[in-house]
């Protein structure tokens, strides 16, 4: 989820967290828990100082080893100790559960976006993404925020609000998870094109009844569109170059960067005065007509880099800065 999300979620498991008659009672602990949900809501994130060193790293790692499974453990045992330290006389226990819950509902969200996360680490690394909820989510993010509100102002009693909120979320996650698995399921009978051996995957928007879609077809290139609906709108198709320049930024660290995440690479070269670009974009991401996550990789005749790329780029700023199409 995007980091709006994750602080607004924190808060209600700090309105939540009044559940716990020691945590409502108990100055120390009352404030330890507080901070503990707000830190630990937004703490798997904390990777995104990878960026000062460098933006391949982070590309490579965001969501990566902050997210597993270890890590999830580390930040829970760590941010409780440090506000049980500096709040003396708070419960360790209760900080350490309210804080982990904060950490554990932080990877959870993340895993039901199409980003995903290597929340498997280390019996796996394979990123897991269910693409059930988008990475803004207006129904979770309004929720979350009225109920605020009203207990902010006393309207309502945080031990009945937040436990109701929290469960009309649950049974919404259900729904969003079968509305998935129903479009997943018609797509082929929607698809006048269909052939055997392709493969759908459907992506969330904050349109509720709006589904991204891309379909990868046996000859590696991706059809992108989307279901609305229950009808199925094609907008265009991702061809993927093959090219020995293509084969050749496989070896550059931006390029592996992206592979590493993303099965939805594609590759296009264009032809410049003094060599090639290779542009890899994720198809998962099509904005405004583009693709802005991309690693471009510039290289001479030989093969040999020239300058390099990795992360967000609009066309326009592409066109500007290395003068490609």
């Amino acid at each position: 989820m995007d980091t709006s999300t994750h602080a607004i979620i924190g808060l209600g498991l700090a309105g939540l967290a009044q559940c716990d008659a020691l945590v409502a009672l108990e100055p120390a602990t009352s404030t330890a828990v507080f901070f503990g949900v707000l830190i630990g809501s937004q703490a798997p994130d904390f990777d995104t100082v990878l960026k000062w060193k460098s933006n391949m790293l982070y590309i490579r790692q965001h969501r990566g080893y902050s997210h597993s499974l270890p890590m999830i453990a580390v930040w829970s045992f760590l941010i409780s100790g440090v506000l049980t330290w500096l709040n003396k006389g708070a419960s360790f226990t209760h900080v350490l559960v309210w804080t982990g819950l904060a950490v554990c509902l932080h990877v959870l969200t993340d895993v039901f976006n199409a980003y995903g996360t290597q929340a498997g680490w280390p019996f796996t690394k394979r990123w897991i993404s269910w693409n059930i909820i988008s990475l803004f989510d207006p129904i979770i993010f309004s929720t979350h925020l009225i109920a605020i509100v009203l207990w902010g102002f006393g309207i309502l009693s945080p031990r009945v609000l937040f436990p109701a909120l929290y469960l009309l979320l649950i049974a919404y996650y259900v729904w969003r998870t079968r509305v998935h698995r129903q479009v997943e399921r018609h797509l082929p009978l929607l698809d006048t094109d269909y052939e055997k051996g392709e493969t759908y995957t459907i992506i969330p928007t904050v349109a509720l009844s709006r589904w991204n879609v891309v379909k990868r077809k046996p000859n590696g290139s991706f059809m992108i569109g989307h279901w609305k609906r229950g009808i199925l709108y094609w907008t265009e198709r991702a061809v993927c170059h093959d090219h020995p320049a293509v084969e050749a930024s496989k070896s550059h660290p931006a390029v592996q960067a992206l592979l590493y995440f993303s099965n939805y690479a594609c590759a296009t070269v264009e032809q410049t005065g003094y060599g090639y670009a290779v542009r890899w974009v994720d198809v998962r991401y099509r904005h405004r007509k583009q693709y802005p996550l991309v690693a471009i990789v510039m290289m001479n005749l030989k093969y040999e880099t020239l300058d390099y790329f990795i992360g967000w780029l609009s066309h326009t700023r592409t066109v500007k800065r290395y003068g490609l199409e």
